[in-house]
């Protein structure tokens, strides 16, 4: 079980990269160019929130069940150790928190501009955090596989 939750943890990780990306260049598009704000977008945006959320109870499995998070006297010493233990889930839960954040904002502005405008921002600042948390092979944090 822990297995097959793991490689939908990882595979997940591009679905939500390719979700953030869309998001962000259609806000950003938008945001300058003064679009409304259309049920699509907000399709979007909750098919993103869903899949963060989706992919933070996958890693919270994995974070006290899994192999990878090992908490001794070496954790914040070793580099793949102190990664998997607090590196990897600080980031993401602060890109998710951000994720959430948004959602929730978004529901109290009116001004389409303004909600392109937020959207764009904290999708932006959320993607630079997963992408620097996620453990890449070049990482050398023990992941050796692309999936």
């Amino acid at each position: 079980m822990i297995k097959g939750i793991d490689h939908l943890h990882s595979a997940n990780r591009y679905a939500i990269l390719v979700l953030l990306l869309i998001v962000i260049f259609t806000s950003y598009k938008k945001w300058k160019s003064k679009q409304e704000y259309t049920n699509q977008d907000d399709k979007l945006n909750l098919i993103t929130f869903i899949l963060t959320h989706i992919q933070l109870l996958g890693g919270l499995i994995l974070y006290f069940m899994g192999s990878k998070v090992i908490f001794n006297e070496n954790t914040m010493s070793d580099r793949v150790l102190r990664f998997f233990a607090v590196e990897h889930l600080f980031g993401m839960l602060i890109a998710i928190a951000l994720i959430t954040i948004v959602r929730i904002k978004l529901k109290k502005i009116s001004d389409p501009t303004a909600k392109h405008k937020k959207t764009f921002v904290f999708y932006l600042i959320a993607l630079l955090i997963i992408l620097i948390s996620i453990p890449w092979p070049f990482y050398n944090v023990g992941v050796g596989e692309w999936f």
